[in-house]
């Protein structure tokens, strides 16, 4: 993959995400028994340009901290800042909806399990929505060197249902690149792949990161995936637990077991 386009954001800033005591609770107000607190006072400082995987037991709170830190949702209190600014939280007045949607727009990407593609656009006109929506220029031929660097020059004028799983998630993959974000979100990007397609994707999200200068931010509950990570951060009842630096797949299923998730190994 080669780099093109602007140089990335984060060059001003070597902190790419950043949340200060952060907490989201859901269920009733009056703090009854329904009241289930998601996150529990979460700090945390990601450096730009590197590769961190969010791990944890079902109801840890993983997917909660990612859509709070992708702005998608606003935490109970604390801080959230993207690039060194900050989306929610702190001095001030909070940002609007439609602020928030901006900013979202022009500093984050992001990439489902399920792909989220529009069934009736084809992989180009998905891949320049997010231009499209934020009423940006489209530049047609960095748009088609994007989708040829993730494999799918060929398939340009091609529907989703034309494609595979594995290429529908490369699409989305590009669809994340081509706003040139300061960090890409991933919720489970492999979930719904073959062991092959989901080691592509992986590849492509590392490179994502090396090559392209991005700070990938991933949700996974597999141990094979989260090894293509810099990082793994830990979550166990919505805290922070820990975390591993150039984790490997047995290190990572051997943390788990510990924060008492049994979880099967293939990717």
């Amino acid at each position: 993959m080669r780099h093109h386009g602007r140089t990335p954001r984060h060059t001003a800033h070597a902190e790419a995400l950043r949340l200060v005591r952060v907490t989201k609770s859901y269920g009733t107000d009056d703090g009854g028994a329904d009241r289930v607190t998601a996150l529990d006072d979460i700090t945390l400082s990601l450096p730009a340009g590197t590769f961190t995987a969010v791990m944890g037991p079902s109801g840890s709170g993983k997917s909660t901290l990612l859509h709070c830190a992708a702005g998608l949702d606003r935490p109970d209190s604390g801080v959230v800042a993207v690039d060194g600014e900050e989306m929610s939280g702190g001095p001030g007045p909070a940002r609007s909806e439609a602020a928030l949607t901006r900013f979202r727009r022009t500093r984050v990407g992001f990439v489902f399990q399920q792909y989220n593609l529009l069934p009736t656009l084809t992989v180009a006109q998905n891949t320049i929505l997010p231009l499209k929506l934020a009423g940006r220029r489209v530049d047609r031929q960095r748009v088609e060197r994007v989708l040829t660097d993730v494999g799918l020059g060929d398939r340009l004028g091609h529907r989703p249902d034309q494609l595979s799983g594995g290429q529908r998630q490369r699409v989305a993959i590009a669809r994340a690149l081509v706003t040139e974000p300061s960090v890409i979100f991933a919720d489970e990007p492999t979930g719904a792949l073959d062991t092959r397609s989901a080691r592509d994707v992986l590849r492509l999200l590392q490179e994502a990161v090396r090559l392209h200068g991005r700070t990938v931010v991933m949700v996974t509950h597999d141990p094979v995936a989260a090894s293509y990570a810099d990082t793994v951060q830990f979550l166990a009842d919505g805290r922070l637990a820990g975390q591993l630096t150039a984790p490997t797949v047995d290190a990572v299923a051997e943390r788990l077991a510990h924060l008492g998730d049994n979880i099967p190994m293939g990717v």
